[in-house]
């Protein structure tokens, strides 16, 4: 190369670079190779930053480091003060502050407002955000008057995240879109995949999860095919998966993340990283977990003197100790310092002043607990949905002792914010699992009802903790042509699959397609918004028209289970037992029912006899009276048919009294049958045969999965006779296995209507797996989700075999006319034969 043209190929490898990083770092190397060996020191020191700027976006910060020292040392003027520019920023992602602000110093005295703007993102990463604010507003006003759009897009950009962090949203996004316009116009593709993410990381913090979500993954597919870095949307991602409670797929993204920042060099980020990982372990409740990642992350903010991030990772040790009973080793001095250095982070400082308004508590400092729930109260009046929630919780909190009516009040408006908020999610998993920010306020209500002693403000709290059970109307996430598509792709895929396994044929690649599949139907369902009509104040116990029936509410507070039963429109409030206690003997249950399908021993016949014995005696009340029971954790399993005073009465199971009112007042519509069976099941077909017969309806052969579909549109009642499958790990693909593949939970929430009453002679299909605020996820609880009444199925495994006479003894009643819980609780007694099936529902 001449001369001229080397220096002309450094400039095109610095241009590369920020566009396309990864193809830079080759090119900016063979740019000094040549620079060198011809003796240009001011080509070889901007192929040198070229390659150190490359590096430092690919996450090679050590060895980016190296390159930009030798640019430094080989410019001159503004080029070396541009090389600082670029150290600086490397040299902060070691964990060099101090370093880092020399480094940037010296360029701002001769670059100005450019170099400003890079101290402005150096301030930041050390928290120190009133300082970095204050340059960013200096450099844009310096640089909207001159020509320098590169530069003007890099301060937008990272204000925008400043902004979004103290909650002025609008801000953010206005910086974040402009500098998503000149990034096109700049022709920086890598660059609009970072403000992709960064709109991703705004919306989050606004409490906007499916529009999170979709910039987050326009992010990943925009940074990944740049060959950028990853790691920063797998961060923002756990943080948002967390806000929502999925705690086991956010601690999955958060561990990939610190995994890639210590790959890339990046120790500023490993250190957050690691604060997130103690985050997620308070969530799952593992204090001592939480608490060593919040000290490891906070020795590392020590050494990078990072005193804000110090700040966030002692607030997560102090909530660490408070919530396991441990002494909190922080002096007061370290906790109002604490305390300071957090109001830039609004939520942080809101559950901070809440753990210390706890740790005063039990220090009997009543003054001082009582100031830091009145800090934390503030935050009723503005900000996202989660946040004023949170300052509900503590104005609750402060009112608790001295005045209980305005407590609930307050607990109530706290429940109500963010019911509405939720409604707005359109996938059940978001749903159910952000519930788990009702807990406290949930709790508190029910305490304060407890308290004053009135078993009506008992039943009113039961009800408000059961959470989107509330609703005015049924969640339907709206239809999407893609997700339509990718359901039909997973059914064709599994029935592929089991092919392959029947004849031992290899399936590693059906098994990956499977994966990813899922994968790609839960991501798209969770980007649509529910189309809820808001939220419905629980019924009242007064309001419920029983009839001859008789409800029992179970209600769990602090290990202990209670029980509400109404009776003639009476309420009585009972202890019933610790949970532990109850869970232990349940555990007996589907372990004897299911050796005595297989195979009766008198042995396993005492054992159930004894338990179901144990089991009525602290459960229920004595009376012949038909039954609505409303379960709370572990209860959502019981077969109840197996209990002695449950014998040949109707029990209808439902998860909440609002919801069994709703369904009990629903003008029947008039009724149709439909059947359907499912392969695999050597008595599924003549069962089926046999209950449309009864109906006088088809049996349609080789029922698919959009024959039932169909079924379920258009029937009132459908009987489903196939293997059934819930799946623990992702409840929404549990599962109705069809002769063309599985009928999945996202099948359900699809249709427009779904039958009154819903028949599952299968396998476990009637469990849920339950979550925060006994929130149900599975098929049963998606049907009656969606509006069925009634719903037939069974909470343990049974045989094939065992489901057929009982079948068609529970459909011969329900041709009659019978209700469906009274038509399950004759046939059971006329066969004399215990089992797991439970009406729920109405």
């Amino acid at each position: 190369m001449v001369a001229g043209s080397v220096l002309q190929a450094a400039r095109d490898a610095m241009r590369l670079a920020d566009v396309d990083p990864a193809r830079a770092i080759p090119a900016a190397a063979v740019v000094a190779r040549h620079a060198r060996s011809g003796g240009d020191a001011p080509a070889e020191a901007l192929a040198e930053q070229a390659w150190g700027h490359a590096l430092a976006q690919c996450g090679q910060v050590d060895e980016a480091v190296a390159h930009l020292r030798r640019a430094v040392r080989l410019g001159v003027g503004e080029a070396a003060a541009e090389s600082r520019m670029k150290l600086a920023f490397a040299l902060v992602h070691r964990g060099r502050a101090a370093a880092a602000l020399r480094e940037v110093d010296l360029a701002v005295g001769v670059l100005g407002a450019r170099a400003r703007a890079q101290r402005a993102v150096i301030l930041y990463h050390l928290g120190r955000r009133d300082e970095a604010l204050a340059d960013y507003r200096s450099a844009e006003r310096a640089l909207r008057r001159g020509t320098d759009r590169l530069a003007l897009q890099r301060v937008l950009m990272n204000r925008g995240v400043l902004q979004a962090e103290r909650h002025n949203f609008a801000t953010a996004t206005r910086d974040l879109l402009e500098a998503d316009r000149l990034a096109r116009e700049l022709g920086r593709d890598l660059v609009v995949g970072i403000i992709a993410e960064n709109l991703g990381f705004v919306e989050s913090q606004r409490g906007d999860v499916p529009a999170a979500l979709a910039h987050l993954d326009r992010a990943e597919e925009i940074i990944g095919r740049h060959g950028g870095q990853l790691a920063p949307v797998l961060r923002d991602r756990a943080e948002l998966l967390l806000s929502v409670g999925l705690v086991g797929e956010a601690f999955e993204h958060a561990s990939k993340a610190v995994a890639a920042f210590r790959r890339d060099g990046r120790r500023l980020s490993v250190a957050e990283a690691r604060l997130l990982l103690a985050d997620i372990a308070l969530h799952a409740e593992d204090w001592a977990a939480a608490g060593r990642h919040a000290r490891a992350a906070l020795a590392q903010f020590g050494r990078q003197d990072r005193q804000h991030h110090a700040a966030l990772a002692k607030a997560v040790v102090l909530r660490a100790a408070v919530n396991a009973g441990r002494p909190c080793r922080l002096t007061d001095p370290d906790l109002d310092a604490m305390v300071t250095a957090l109001r830039g982070r609004p939520s942080a400082l809101v559950q901070a002043h809440l753990d210390l308004a706890r740790l005063a508590v039990r220090r009997r400092q009543t003054a001082r607990a009582g100031a830091h729930l009145a800090a934390a109260g503030r935050a009723r009046s503005s900000g996202p949905a989660t946040l004023r929630a949170r300052g509900w919780y503590a104005e609750a909190l402060l009112l608790e002792r001295a005045d209980p009516r305005r407590a609930a009040a307050a607990a109530r408006r706290g429940l109500r914010i963010l019911d509405e908020h939720h409604a707005a999610l359109g996938a059940g998993d978001l749903r159910a699992h952000s519930a788990r920010h009702r807990a406290d306020l949930a709790s508190l209500g029910l305490r304060t009802a407890l308290t004053g002693g009135r078993p009506a403000d008992v039943f009113e709290w039961a009800e408000r903790g059961r959470a989107s059970r509330l609703r005015h109307h049924e969640v339907r996430p709206p239809d999407d042509p893609e997700l339509a598509a990718l359901l039909p792709q997973l059914r064709s895929t599994v029935a592929e699959l089991d092919r392959a396994r029947l004849a031992n044929l290899p399936a590693a690649k059906l098994e990956h397609r499977q994966v990813e599949l899922e994968r790609r139907i839960r991501n798209r369902s969770r980007l649509l918004r529910g189309s809820a009509g808001g939220v419905l104040d629980p019924v009242r116990a007064s309001e419920l028209d029983l009839g001859d029936r008789v409800l029992v509410q179970f209600i769990e507070l602090d290990g202990a289970l209670l029980a509400l039963t109404l009776t003639d429109g009476r309420l009585d409030l009972r202890p019933v037992a610790p949970v532990r206690e109850v869970a232990d003997l349940l555990a007996r249950v589907p372990f004897a029912l299911r050796h005595l399908a297989k195979r009766p021993r008198p042995e396993i016949g005492a054992l159930l006899r004894t338990t179901a014995g144990e089991l009525d005696e602290l459960l229920l009340p004595r009376c012949d009276r038909p039954l609505v029971v409303v379960p709370t954790g572990v209860l959502h399993d019981v077969p109840w048919s197996t209990l002695p005073s449950c014998r040949g009465k109707p029990v209808v199971v439902s998860p909440s009294a609002t919801l069994w009112h709703a369904a009990a007042t629903r003008p029947p519509r008039e009724r149709t049958f439909a059947v359907a069976s499912g392969p695999g099941l050597p008595g599924a077909e003549e069962e089926a045969q046999a209950v449309a017969d009864l109906h006088r309806v088809p049996n349609p052969r080789d029922a698919t999965v959009d024959d039932v579909l169909k079924a379920l549109a258009t029937a009132t009642t459908v009987h489903l006779a196939a293997h059934g499958r819930l799946n623990p790990d992702n409840p929404l693909f549990s599962a109705l296995s069809l002769h063309d593949g599985p009928l999945v939970v996202y099948d359900v929430q699809r249709l427009d209507q779904v039958p009154e009453t819903v028949v599952m002679a299968a396998c476990d299909v009637g469990r849920s797996v339950v979550v925060s605020g006994n929130e149900l996820l599975g098929l049963a609880a998606t049907f009656l989700d969606r509006g069925a009444s009634q719903l037939i199925a069974s909470v343990v495994p049974v045989p094939d075999a065992a489901t057929k006479d009982l079948m068609i003894a529970v459909h011969r009643r329900l041709r009659s006319g019978l209700p469906a819980a009274r038509a399950l609780a004759e046939a059971q007694e006329e066969l004399d034969q215990p089992n797991g099936f439970v009406c729920v529902g109405a």
